[in-house]
């Protein structure tokens, strides 16, 4: 029977045709082909029995054991698809990391040698290589003119047309299968009636009417710049980075909030600035003038529309908010910051002070306008329509005259007795001024006058007052303050030692009068303690006569002065105090040696071994004798410390140089092998014995001397330089960076070894190394200077002195850095650049460095001070890195 839709399908016409459809989705498709061993058939096979409340529990509890399971294996299985693909990547890298040292090189090619990679062939063939363009040269105007006069007819038959091209018994015109007419309707052109010049004209006659049409009939501008058309497009692209349904969702639901409370002004704020993001200028213009008719008294609608406005139009919009909020001092500083001239500008602001005098922000622009006569006369109006303003009253008083001042300042106290600044500018005043004496009386009536006024005192913010005043030259302000503060809100207990985090921290921010405030009057609280050792000398070692660094500093400060009896009179008095002080007898040996008194300073030695022997003062002993030239006394001292002191291996060390000096290398090399003897772990004694063997052409047995002094010391980063420097010396380059590579293995956080492998490199991987050298020792010295030394060899000259300052402000106790720096400077730099250096290192005095040690401990140069030793080790230095 056919079914009640007349108009249905094939196959659904019939109620047989639905049932038999019916039947065949209810059987499921149990053929082999959708069967799977895991998951069975596709469908499942009692799907059409019923879902009960069992089924739904058993499915649960199913689901809790997988995840429970996949739980247990989780760690593991991750961990196994991580080492798969490390595994993978370590097998199959990708291009970027198999060529990343190649490209990385790339940076080194010159120009030159990049021009000179010779072009790639072409394997095709000769017509693929060459393929023949086809050439179409453009018909002049001439030759359709010249054609169209002549008025040729048609002789031969066009085979699309299919008739015979018969010519006409009254004219010569030939009339084939249709018209000669171009268009239907006209008419044939006669002979020289087509132009192709008037054609040209016309069209750009069209082009300037299209473009005319696009113009602005209000300002007369065009929109449209006919040559810089193409080039405006880039600022019609929409500057947002949000998706555009995003901005539609955004705009839609700003347009709800405008509705739903039209008077609310961020929703107004909002949208324009949602239209100005998508890059709808005019569109954002119009929204924020709408929004300041709903919300005329709104601050913020204003301004956002005189942001939006351009030049003049912004002024009216500005001109119109005043109009509605008198009041606003926001709008009348967008007003001043609209108008470009500085007259315009007071002009603004001095009406806005007539609307709104009691603004402090407003008086304070006005005022930086002004030239300073009428700054101050604006001021005195300032200070009385703002009475409660500081910055206004010290303002007025730093433009005053000193009695003038006086007058303002007390009346600023007058009208605000609860601020510390008054108070102290007036010390300042007077300090200025030269009555110093009244500084301490202000500063003491102003913590009196603010405790009566209720104000808490802040020790913290008075110290930083006190440092202020010392940046700035106040002095006596500043150790006033200091004084009446530094003892405020502290137990008992803690003053020491908050007083000297205090004078720490002065320190640290460069405030150094500070500081002597806060150590002089702790030396009044504490005149018995060794911490205040800033103070005066004398007074320290009176009362404490036993701490050595006291006596010394003493000694020193009397010496570099010039007054050497005042110095030997200071270590006199140290010796009574300190009879058997190792440090103290040195330093009188020293004044007396450096001040050519070389007899008194080998009595002091002499006694200084029989009532204090030590290994110090006998290897003094040893270098006195041998500086003065005098070998066989310096030979006898050495034997007779070695009886007593036979562990310590600097006297081994000056034993060995003594015989080289006297050329008996085999009894220098019989020291340095004794010593090693008893002190194996010297790394010095080591180094000696290698390069006395290196010098006497013995270049096997120095190269054992050091691998056996690497079994001996592990480890040891100077050891495996000298191994390398050895190598190299030789002339054995791959031998050294061999040796390189295993030191960087065994020590691969030793700066030394990474400066020195930054310079095995050739020139092109030198800037590579360096970057590995930065990556391991960040902050080494050594490794800071070879940085320096690559920019130098490259002629970065800003560079290379930036790394060099940063060198020596790491460390300035090394010597080599300071001598690279100079040698730098004497190449590149101006005189007073030199000299700077030269200063910052006499006040470094440095004492380390392989070439700085092998010129300041040379016995030639003892009597040479830090500025000559650093000229001479700047000499020596050859620019061959």
């Amino acid at each position: 029977d056919p079914v009640d839709d007349r108009h249905a399908p094939p196959g659904k016409r019939t109620v047989g045709d639905q049932m038999k459809k019916n039947q065949e989705e209810d059987e499921e498709d149990l053929n082999d082909t959708n069967y799977d061993e895991f998951n069975g058939y596709a469908g499942s096979l009692f799907s059409s029995g019923p879902y009960e409340k069992d089924d739904e529990e058993a499915d649960a509890i199913y689901a809790a054991l997988d995840k429970r399971m996949d739980e247990r294996r989780k760690e593991r299985r991750e961990l196994r698809e991580k080492e798969e693909i490390e595994k993978y990547r370590m097998e199959r890298p990708k291009i970027q990391q198999q060529f990343s040292d190649l490209k990385r090189k790339l940076a080194e090619v010159t120009e030159d040698e990049w021009l000179s990679i010779p072009e790639v062939g072409d394997a095709r063939n000769k017509r693929q290589r060459n393929p023949r363009h086809e050439k179409l040269t453009p018909v002049p105007d001439s030759f359709f003119a010249k054609h169209l006069q002549t008025g040729e007819n048609h002789t031969s038959v066009d085979p699309l047309q299919g008739v015979s091209n018969i010519p006409s018994p009254l004219t010569s015109t030939p009339f084939p299968g249709g018209l000669n007419t171009p268009y239907p309707g006209g008419m044939t052109p006669e002979a020289g009636e087509l132009d192709m010049r008037k054609i040209g004209q016309a069209r750009n006659t069209l082009m300037d009417m299209r473009l005319s049409q696009v113009s602005d009939s209000v300002s007369g501008q065009t929109v449209v710049d006919p040559k810089g058309y193409l080039t405006d497009l880039n600022s019609m692209i929409p500057t947002h980075g949000g998706d555009i349904s995003d901005i539609k969702k955004a705009r839609l639901l700003l347009k709800s909030v405008r509705e739903t409370n039209p008077h609310h002004p961020p929703a107004w704020i909002a949208s324009a600035r949602l239209e100005e993001v998508t890059g709808k200028l005019q569109v954002a213009r119009n929204l924020i003038m709408k929004g300041t008719e709903m919300c005329p008294k709104s601050e913020d609608v204003w301004l956002e529309a005189a942001r939006l406005q351009p030049g003049d139009t912004a002024k009216a919009v500005v001109a119109q908010a005043v109009r509605h909020l008198p009041q606003s001092v926001r709008i009348y500083i967008r007003a001043a910051e609209l108008e470009t001239d500085i007259r315009a500008k007071k002009r603004v602001l001095r009406k806005a002070l007539e609307n709104v005098s009691k603004s402090v922000r407003l008086w304070k622009i006005a005022v930086e306008l002004e030239e300073p006569e009428d700054a101050r006369i604006m001021l005195s109006r300032a200070v009385e329509c703002c009475p409660t303003s500081v910055e206004l009253w010290l303002a007025l008083a730093r433009l005053e005259t000193y009695e003038n001042a006086r007058r303002v300042l007390n009346k600023a106290r007058e009208n605000i007795p609860t601020d510390r600044h008054i108070w102290i500018t007036a010390a300042k005043l007077e300090e200025a001024n030269g009555n110093t004496q009244m500084v301490e009386k202000i500063i003491d009536r102003a913590i009196t006058s603010l405790r009566a006024n209720g104000v808490e005192i802040n020790r913290e913010q008075w110290i930083q007052d006190a440092e202020e005043c010392d940046k700035a030259g106040s002095v006596a302000t500043c150790q006033a303050v200091i004084r009446a503060v530094i003892g405020i809100g502290i137990e008992e207990e803690d003053c020491k030692h908050t007083w000297m985090e205090d004078a720490d921290s002065c320190v640290a921010h460069g405030a150094l009068e500070c500081a002597r405030a806060i150590y002089a009057h702790a030396l009044q609280v504490f005149p018995s303690k060794k911490s205040s050792l800033e103070a005066l000398l004398q007074r320290a070692v009176a009362h404490c006569p036993k701490a050595e660094v006291l006596w010394l500093m003493g000694a020193k400060s009397k010496w570099l002065a010039g007054d050497v009896p005042a110095a030997r009179s200071i270590l006199a008095l140290a010796f009574q105090a300190n009879p058997n002080s190792e440090e103290i007898w040195l330093a009188a040996v020293k004044l007396e040696s450096e001040n050519n008194e070389y007899e008194r300073a080998r009595r002091l030695l002499a006694k200084a071994r029989s009532s204090a022997p030590t290994a110090r003062v006998f290897m003094k002993s040893v270098r006195l004798e041998w500086v003065l030239g005098n070998i066989d006394a310096a030979h006898e001292l050495c034997t007779e410390a070695l009886k007593h002191y036979e562990d310590f291996p600097k006297l081994w060390m000056m034993r060995g140089q003594i015989e080289e000096q006297s050329e008996n290398i085999d009894k220098a090399r019989e020291a340095y092998n004794q010593g090693l003897k008893k002190c194996p772990h010297s790394m010095s004694l080591w180094l000696l014995l290698s390069r006395l063997e290196e010098r006497v052409g013995q270049l096997t047995r120095a190269r054992a001397i050091l691998e056996k002094a690497r079994l001996k010391n592990p480890q040891t980063p100077e050891i495996w330089l000298e191994s390398v420097r050895l190598e190299y010396r030789a002339g054995l380059k791959n031998i050294s960076n061999t040796l390189m590579a295993k030191a960087l293995q065994e020590c691969p956080n030793s700066g030394i070894l990474w400066a020195e492998a930054v310079f095995l490199e050739a020139r092109p991987q030198r800037k590579t190394k360096s970057v590995d050298a930065l990556k391991k020792c960040e902050h080494d010295p050594h490794v800071l200077l070879a940085v320096a030394k690559l920019f130098w060899s490259e002629r970065k000259i800003t560079k290379a002195r930036e790394w060099f300052l940063r060198t020596v402000k790491i460390e300035p106790d090394l010597g080599n850095a300071w001598a690279f720096f100079y040698k730098f400077e004497l190449q590149h730099g101006t005189e007073e650049q030199q000299q700077e250096v030269k200063k910052r290192c006499e006040n470094a005095e440095p004492r380390h460095g392989e070439l700085w040690c092998a010129e300041s401990k040379h016995v030639l140069n003892w009597q040479k001070n830090i500025g000559e030793i650093l000229v001479l080790v700047a000499s020596k230095i050859k620019n061959t890195f």
